[in-house]
């Protein structure tokens, strides 16, 4: 076998599964499907956003870490410009928050940039061709795309350019076809120069005229190399994303809480307990990318723009973040400084070798959706796609949600108040995990709460 990927979209883990036929490793692999979930997943990712990338290298038996999340501008925070948006899942609600003043310096694009500088073995042009077609012929929305944009409407919408691009003046159906003729041409020119184009430049220019980001604060924009938060869960090896972020850091306190223990519904729900108490304020709209190939090697990737709010560059196709009006209730923030994030792209190591894959959409929820599939692997010995599969909980500020009607039954003769959910649905993530097999197979899964795909990739 030459690998396997999962993602968020059919197109997006076809993209990366062409890539490691091809010949291509794990990054490159998630560099291309990268790109082209910035097409086929726009109201979740794109270059305007900001992500992890956590990297395993076979060879050198080495795990690192890639931040490339957004960071604060040099200026003063003003929340009363900000507009406050109801999202409705349903059965629940968030309230999400837009604004020229919430956009964060973008680091999405500079982050791939790297790591192709670093790990990339296939021509960057290359890697982007895809998405840059893609963009230009469109994408026709399946099921929960159309779901995606039902429900975001009036972020998406937002302002003007946000109206043009995703009109027409109304949410996009199933069926549709979304197209960003602007943005294939954005990303014909980073495929020509580089991601520096957009930090530098002509298209630095027009971010800067558009919103309160100034050229300096693109110019001065840097990848991170972290290394990797590590924890042990039922004698294999969890590494995460590190603080600054809480993600990865909220996952290893659920997986410590659990410990040996039996993983029934109650036990978990006192590990989100634990997580809970390190309540940080989340950070909507994310898609995850796992990846390995046949060099051993592994790469799982989250990213995310937010919750879309509907700020779009003129001229250039690319819709920016509103990641500072999902922190506007943290008070004052650093200039320069990295948002935090609860993202948390993990890899389960087995005698120093990976074994798991996983990372996660879901905003608050997904640390506890990979906590689930975790557990799923690792303790009750599931294969990938039933992993990802299996009815989830989600504890929040004192309350259970849940998918399963027994499950929900079990916590509330347990005392829990429980919030009953009626179908599965991505409020409670969006997984893409891919499994190494003690006999060295491959499968992954794609959530499909959220029409996620994976694809392993024959020799």
């Amino acid at each position: 076998m030459r690998g396997a990927l999962a993602a968020g979209h059919p197109l997006t883990a076809q993209a990366g599964a062409d890539v490691l036929f091809a010949g291509g490793n794990a990054v490159d692999a998630c560099i291309a499907a990268a790109g082209v979930s910035w097409v086929c997943e726009s109201p979740l990712t794109g270059p305007g956003g900001g992500g992890f990338l956590l990297v395993h290298n076979g060879r050198e038996a080495r795990t690192r870490l890639l931040d490339f999340f957004v960071a604060v501008p040099e200026r003063t925070h003003v929340p009363e410009e900000l507009v406050g948006i109801v999202v409705d899942y349903g059965d629940s609600q968030q309230i999400f928050y837009t604004g020229p003043m919430s956009v964060a310096v973008p680091g999405a694009a500079l982050g791939l940039w790297e790591a192709h500088r670093r790990w990339g073995s296939v021509p960057w042009a290359e890697l982007l061709a895809p998405a840059a077609r893609l963009a230009r012929e469109g994408v026709v929305l399946n099921e929960v795309q159309a779901y995606l944009h039902r429900i975001l409407d009036p972020l998406l919408r937002y302002s003007p350019e946000g109206d043009a691009l995703y009109g027409p003046g109304r949410a996009l159906l199933e069926g549709e076809r979304f197209a960003d003729p602007e943005l294939a041409d954005t990303l014909e020119q980073v495929a020509a120069e580089g991601a520096g184009c957009l930090y530098r430049g002509e298209l630095a220019e027009r971010i800067a005229a558009h919103v309160p980001i100034t050229l300096a604060d693109l110019a001065r924009y840097e990848v991170i190399e972290r290394e990797p938060f590590a924890t042990s869960y039922r004698g294999d090896e969890l590494r995460t994303n590190p603080p600054p972020s809480s993600g990865g850091r909220r996952l290893a306190v659920g997986v410590e809480a659990l410990g040996d223990a039996d993983p029934t519904p109650p036990a978990i729900v006192r590990a989100m307990e634990a997580q809970d108490a390190m309540r940080t304020q989340a950070v909507g709209g994310t898609t995850h990318i796992s990846a390995v190939d046949d060099n051993g090697d592994a790469a799982s990737l989250s990213c995310s723009m937010g919750s879309s709010g509907g700020i779009v560059v003129p001229g250039t196709g690319i819709q920016l973040n509103n990641m500072l009006g999902e922190t506007h209730l943290m008070g004052e923030m650093r200039p320069r400084a990295r948002l935090t994030s609860m993202m948390a792209p993990s890899l389960l190591l087995r005698e120093g070798r990976p074994r798991l894959v996983v990372g996660s959409a879901g905003s608050s929820r997904l640390a506890g959706a990979v906590l689930q599939v975790v557990v799923n692997v690792a303790a009750r010995g599931l294969g990938v796609e039933e992993a990802v599969d299996a009815p989830r909980i989600h504890f929040e500020q004192g309350v259970t949600h849940c998918e399963d009607p027994a499950v929900a039954d079990e916590l509330e003769a347990a005392g829990y108040p429980v919030v009953r959910w009626r179908a599965r649905n991505l409020f409670f993530g969006g997984v893409s995990a891919v499994e190494i097999r003690d006999d060295g197979s491959l499968a992954g899964a794609g959530d499909p709460r959220r029409d996620g795909a994976a694809v392993v990739v024959q020799a």
